[in-house]
């Protein structure tokens, strides 16, 4: 009697084989579209907006970071004072014949880096605040709510005023005005965060992850920190906004960084010399146009982060482009009858 070898077993646990792979090489390949097409929603759209803002922003920024390598010593003496602009002095001179276009590019460093350095330690204390006080809930997040209005309420100029004007003169650094501004800017930014944050709390996949004893920073940084980056992405940049026009405010009335160089303290200088009365306008006009410069591209890149928001927005400006397209296409239609 011949036997029989089952041939089958072999090639039954080879398709098995052959499809568990292609199984998880397909939930691979479409766990990686999730999160490509994730990342792409969470990029705002590339506007000729956007694109003016980028530029405004990156332009200055390299005017800050290069130009006083090439600008020449901005403390430098000469017997021209209040010059006009020459081929020798592109911005003209101050009343002391200091170069403006050197004293621009120290100037516009220091109002950047503390922008920076407002912006950074505003929005960690309004993440701080707003997202670990909502997702502990309890009496944290009563303490840290309270707290949290008790800055909103107090008027934020009086206090930065008030408490740079208790810090004498020789302490009065970069890092000094920096912190006054970050400590009087981040309350609202936190009650907004703390509202987002309650709100995704009560979501399916938060409760999964606390279900499953997932700790309760990974939580916050994996399930709820992403959800929450466009929102931060606006609140640093209106900080950045806020730090650089508090500190000129500052400056301008003789309570900002005295042993640092930034746009404030070119208006202070300005006005001091009386540049507006004697016509000097090249004095005080370019740092103040810095200003505005930097503030608009600044607000335009926030105005694009808006749309990953509030996608009502981004649905208006898409459907717009849509009616100006069928326009164009109606349009052609009837040029070519």
């Amino acid at each position: 009697m011949t036997n029989i070898t089952p041939t089958t077993e072999p090639s039954v646990a080879d398709a098995t084989e052959t499809i568990v792979t292609r199984t998880a090489r397909e939930l691979r390949a479409a766990r990686g579209r999730r999160s490509r097409s994730a990342l792409r929603q969470m990029l705002p759209t590339l506007t000729p907006w956007l694109a003016l803002g980028l530029v405004l922003i990156v332009g200055i920024a390299l005017f800050g970071l290069v130009g006083p390598l090439f600008a020449g010593d901005p403390t430098a003496i000469r017997d021209i004072g209040l010059t006009g602009p020459s081929a020798e002095h592109l911005l003209g001179t101050t009343q002391t014949g200091q170069d403006v276009l050197a004293q621009l590019a120290i100037a516009t460093r220091g109002s950047l880096e503390i922008g920076l350095i407002v912006g950074v330690l505003a929005t960690v204390l309004s993440a701080f605040f707003g997202i670990l006080g909502a997702y502990v809930g309890g009496f944290a997040d009563e303490a840290f709510s309270l707290f949290s209005n008790v800055f909103l309420v107090i008027p934020g100029l009086p206090l930065v005023i008030v408490i740079s004007g208790f810090v004498p003169a020789e302490a009065r650094g970069l890092w000094t005005i920096a912190v006054v501004l970050a400590i009087t800017s981040w309350a609202g930014s936190a009650r907004v965060l703390r509202a987002q944050t309650l709100s995704i709390r009560s979501r399916d996949y938060v409760a999964a992850s606390r279900v499953a004893g997932e700790r309760a920073w990974r939580v916050i940084a994996v399930e709820i920190l992403p959800n929450l980056l466009p929102v931060l992405a606006s609140q640093f940049v209106f900080a950045v906004i806020a730090a650089i026009l508090g500190e000129a405010g500052l400056s301008f009335l003789g309570l900002g960084a005295s042993n640092s160089s930034t746009l404030g303290t070119m208006l202070f200088y300005a006005q001091n010399g009386f540049a507006l009365s004697l016509g000097a306008w090249w004095w005080f006009v370019p740092p103040g146009l810095v200003i505005a410069l930097f503030g608009m591209g600044l607000s335009l890149v926030n105005f694009s982060i808006d749309e990953i928001i509030n996608p009502k927005l981004k649905n208006v400006r898409l459907h717009a482009r849509r009616a100006r397209l069928a326009r164009r296409a109606a349009r052609r239609t009837e040029g070519a009858r």
